[in-house]
């Protein structure tokens, strides 16, 4: 007499689905967990204080100058550089150190790891800004100053985050269109490079730069005239914020949704 062994499934139906805040905490916990990403948030933190001290050192002669906004405007600089740094890494670290396999089998929404990763940067990159805003004001605190509150103006410090908040935008695009730390980083920083020396051979590129240059796009973010140095308003026109509209859709938009389609086109290994 023969018996059959029951046939057994594995039935997945009622598991719940990994919370979307459990990933972000997860990807928030992989940056700080590798040597590369500790250095580079070690390096924001001290660059931003840095250039506050600098700007503190070199203003001992005029105190009135020792405000929030001209601190705050200072930490500005590093941050573009180095924030996009953090939102490449936070993308590529996968596919560098060769996880996404172990990564997309516990979450199989790719969909859903990017946009927990987007999160994450995000949240470091307004960390970033948080920072930059407590230390100019304790620099302010104690600079002297007769007001140390006198020119901030609520709408120059939204204008400045969002410049932060692009840039760490951008540096995710980049870091998915090429899925490769080194190569993210270098197209990044050279490909602007590529696009002002282009245009000072082109004078129809130079004439419309602000539709396709990101960098000259965001000069009314930042505040002053490239050219002349003039401190101008801090509400953008119609077309400039059409210029910055048309130029995040080719240099994050279009970055990302090509690096998208190669996310869940590439075979896992």
């Amino acid at each position: 007499m023969s018996t059959t062994a029951p046939t057994r499934t594995f039935d997945v139906s009622g598991t719940s689905p990994v919370p979307f805040g459990r990933l972000v905490k997860v990807e928030l916990r992989k940056m700080t967990d590798t040597r590369a990403g500790r250095w580079l948030i070690g390096i924001i933190a001290v660059a931003t204080a840095g250039v506050v001290l600098m700007g503190f050192l070199l203003t001992r002669d005029s105190i009135d100058d020792r405000t929030f906004l001209s601190f705050f405007e200072n930490t500005n600089t590093p941050q573009m550089l180095l924030l996009p740094v953090l939102g490449i890494l936070l993308v590529t670290q996968e596919w560098g150190q060769r996880t996404t396999l172990t990564t997309f089998a516990l979450e199989p929404s790719r969909g859903k790891v990017i946009a927990a990763k987007t999160v994450a940067a995000l949240l470091f990159g307004l960390a970033a800004v948080v920072l930059a805003g407590l230390v100019s004001a304790l620099a302010a605190v104690v600079g002297g100053a007769a007001d140390p509150w006198a020119d901030t103006e609520v709408l120059r410090i939204v204008n400045l985050t969002l410049l932060q908040v692009m840039a760490v935008l951008q540096g995710v695009g980049f870091g998915l269109l090429l899925l490769n730390s080194a190569g993210a980083i270098v197209l990044f920083f050279a490909l602007p490079v590529v696009v002002n020396l282009v245009a000072s051979f082109w004078s129809w590129l130079a004439e419309h730069g602000a539709w396709i240059d990101i960098a000259m796009a965001q000069g009314p973010l930042y505040g002053y005239d490239s050219l002349t140095g003039e401190r101008l308003s801090p509400s953008l026109s119609g077309e400039q914020w059409a210029q910055l509209g048309v130029v995040s859709l080719l240099w994050i938009v279009l970055p990302f949704a090509i690096g998208m389609v190669r996310v869940w086109r590439t075979e896992m290994k």
